[in-house]
């Protein structure tokens, strides 16, 4: 199933996508695409569901939202493809390196990204004399997102995927300046702006995805490719993954957590490049869909 959430921020309805392409509306069956609707039951729940009896959307302008509601955490894997790790100067990783992104950056898959403004305090304490500088390293990242349907706490590597619901696509916008040289090298700062996590176009149910661990993944920028890859070319899988975040936190139904980018991002060119207003960006995984969003200076 592909599952997605429609209509303007905060008031989403939940739908489908049927054989067709074609977006039907779910509310007559479900409430919304959360913990409920994503667990083994309600999964079975939806797939006995007769689509042609659900009311068809126009969706032609219609808003997309990210495709799980009330996500509680999103939980991110840094530099998990060798050639990534490699064109940012970065040890290979022993162990996943965890990172989180704040639930305010989640944003839907077509929705604007608005590059944010870096704060310099006043030595003085006196709020007037802060400046303020516009985002110029604002980066690009396609990753695989896992989306969780069981509680998962402390699982085998053997079992990970039981507790996974499905996959999307995640864009983890990354701001490079306030990522690399913020106080005591979190990354948050430069990981967690407002927008900077792109979700959806939607959540396609693990039954439809035979292996997660051979999906092609892309970014472009302008028309112009600048990441591929596969994720058979993770440094860490995604059972891996859950099995080991689990043993940390308890993951609960509707967790998000982005698996890392393959080689292509605008730190690792030679010289830099980064996101000005204006820009484009596509966004695809293949089987996932592809979001497109539109790069906009700080309001």
């Amino acid at each position: 199933m592909k599952l997605v959430r429609y209509g303007s921020r905060k008031q989403e309805k939940p739908g489908i996508i049927d054989s067709n392409g074609s977006l039907r509306d779910l509310s007559s069956k479900i409430d919304d695409i959360n913990a409920e609707a994503l667990s083994s039951e309600g999964q079975e729940k939806l797939q006995s569901v007769n689509l042609n009896e659900l009311a068809l959307v126009d969706n032609r302008e219609l808003r997309l939202g990210v495709p799980i509601a009330n996500i509680g955490k999103v939980v991110c894997i840094g530099l998990n493809y060798v050639d990534h790790a490699k064109e940012t100067g970065s040890p290979i990783p022993s162990e996943p390196i965890m990172f989180m992104k704040p639930t305010s950056s989640l944003n839907g898959p077509n929705d604007e990204v608005v590059l944010p403004r870096s704060i310099t305090l006043s030595q003085t304490g006196n709020e007037n004399e802060n400046s303020f500088k516009e985002s110029d390293q604002s980066d690009w990242e396609v990753e695989l997102g896992v989306v969780i349907g069981e509680e998962a706490r402390s699982v085998s590597v053997s079992s990970a995927l039981k507790y996974v619901a499905g996959y999307t696509v995640v864009n983890d916008v990354s701001e490079r300046e306030y990522q690399m040289n913020a106080a005591g090298g979190q990354w948050i700062r430069g990981k967690g702006c407002d927008t900077f996590c792109p979700v959806g176009p939607w959540l396609v149910t693990k039954d439809e995805i035979n292996d997660p661990q051979n999906l092609d993944v892309w970014l472009e920028v302008n028309g112009e490719r600048v990441q591929s890859g596969n994720t058979n070319t993770m440094i860490f899988d995604v059972k891996t993954i859950v099995s080991y975040v689990s043993h940390f936190m308890t993951l609960e139904p509707g967790d998000l957590i982005a698996t890392g980018t393959p080689p292509g991002v605008g730190m690792g060119m030679k010289p830099p490049k980064f996101l000005k207003p204006g820009d484009e960006m596509k966004v695809g995984i293949n089987g996932l869909g592809v979001q497109t969003q539109s790069v906009v200076k700080w309001k």
